[in-house]
């Protein structure tokens, strides 16, 4: 693999799994744009990897005191950060089921050979992005989560196992709809992908490994360099959305799907999703 294409790939991962604007849309464009081969499920897994690493890094306070106040919990002190902890397996149990299900049906492979459904999802949730945080009332904090904004937070994660959707986007949607605080919203988002995106990557990387694979020095560059894009990109983020609406995101999304169905009704092959 070319340094070029591990600078490439490592962006775009530490950028747009954060960002709510879609990483699938812009792999779509990497072959596109730049003519390289699919880079393979087994690099896929290593950019995975270092941008669960940034999401631990930057939220390992807040990664510590969940698993302490799991412990006190099991020993029968209650306390918010258990409690916060068992609402964020809560709303981890959908995303969980669904995908078990679409993938036992057949449904992820179907969907991830039409890049029409990533341009389409693209516009409809920048869309819903922009109404949500427009019109959603700005009046719930984090301490203020329960167990039905968790479940319907974590129902909208699960959503996002359809390419365009996006996974902290439609979080993030989701919980200004139910009136949580911008960086609330983004906060709860990032800790609530926390287990998704560990359990998506030990999933395709056993697969990866069972077909022969093998781990080679490209590839942990691009873990690396990776993690280091995607930290800088979750620093970036909790810290305009303390002073800026999510509309500049929901302009991009739009512009990307646009640009996607261009080319897709310009009869441009476009690759699948990995």
């Amino acid at each position: 693999m070319l340094i070029i294409q591990i600078i490439v790939l490592a962006l775009i991962q530490g950028i747009t799994e954060f960002l709510p604007i879609s990483s699938s849309g812009h792999l779509l464009l990497v072959p596109v744009i730049t003519g390289w081969p699919d880079q393979g499920v087994l690099t896929d897994v290593m950019v995975h990897m270092g941008s669960f690493l940034a999401v631990i890094v930057y939220f390992w306070k807040d990664c510590v005191n969940l698993l302490l106040g799991l412990v006190d919990m099991a020993r029968g002190r209650k306390n918010a950060w258990g409690r916060l902890a068992l609402l964020l397996i809560l709303g981890t149990i959908p995303a969980v089921a669904l995908g078990v299900v679409l993938d036992k049906i057949g449904f992820m492979d179907l969907v991830r050979q039409m890049p029409i459904v990533v341009a389409w999802n693209a516009i409809i949730f920048g869309i819903l992005l922009y109404v949500c945080d427009r019109f959603g009332m700005i009046e719930r904090r984090m301490s203020d989560m329960t167990w039905v904004p968790a479940l319907i937070i974590g129902m909208a994660q699960a959503v996002a196992l359809i390419p365009g959707v996006s996974r902290s986007g439609i979080s993030m949607t989701a919980a200004r709809a139910l009136g949580f605080e911008r960086p609330d919203s983004a906060r709860f988002a990032f800790l609530l992908g926390i287990p998704a995106i560990a359990g998506a990557g030990v999933l395709k990387l056993g697969e990866a490994l069972h077909s022969g694979a093998t781990i080679s020095v490209p590839m942990i560059l691009t873990a690396v360099l990776t993690f280091f894009v995607a930290l800088g990109t979750i620093t970036v983020l909790m810290k305009l959305v303390r002073h800026m609406s999510f509309l500049p995101f929901a302009i991009y999304r739009v512009a990307l799907g646009v640009i996607l169905l261009a080319l897709i009704y310009s009869g441009m092959p476009l690759g699948a999703v990995n």
